[in-house]
């Protein structure tokens, strides 16, 4: 199953305070080792909601609200994307996960779709190669809430 693993924001992140070579050094080492367990596909920092975007949908209008945006514990300063056998194995990988902020933070592991999710809406005619949620299928607003 994948996972996305999300660091969720602190006051610091959101203030821009960048990681201190120690713990650069020590997320570094807890990456390599999750590729060579071969469980991170990917992951990356964000930089602080100041520099983002919101698009808000509401029918056929789009509006969008430039950052920063003020609910720092609902924000996410990085993710990474995990293959594991089960959400218990995420688990414990984020226990071994040094701290990544200077404060105390949270970690949030949600698992993402895969395509048998999606039963009987998921034709052949609506599943890309490689499984992206509802895109090219004219049913997917119906089947994913919008």
């Amino acid at each position: 199953m994948k996972v996305m693993v999300m660091v969720k924001a602190t006051k610091d992140s959101e203030d821009g305070v960048l990681p201190t070579q120690e713990r650069f050094a020590a997320m570094g080492q807890f990456n390599e080792s999750l590729i060579k367990a071969g469980i991170m596909l990917a992951g990356e920092g964000l930089k602080p909601s100041r520099f983002g975007k919101r698009v808000h949908f509401s029918g056929k209008s789009r509006t969008v609200t430039d950052g920063p945006f003020t609910e720092t514990k609902e924000l996410v300063a990085g993710f990474w994307l995990w293959q594991v056998r089960s959400i218990e194995e995420a688990v414990e990988w984020v226990r071994r996960c040094p701290n990544p902020m200077l404060s105390d933070s949270d970690i949030e592991i949600r698992p993402l779709y895969e395509a048998e999710d999606f039963g009987a809406n998921l034709t052949p005619s609506c599943a890309p190669r490689k499984m992206i949620s509802g895109v090219g299928c004219p049913s997917a607003s119906s089947s994913m809430g919008s």
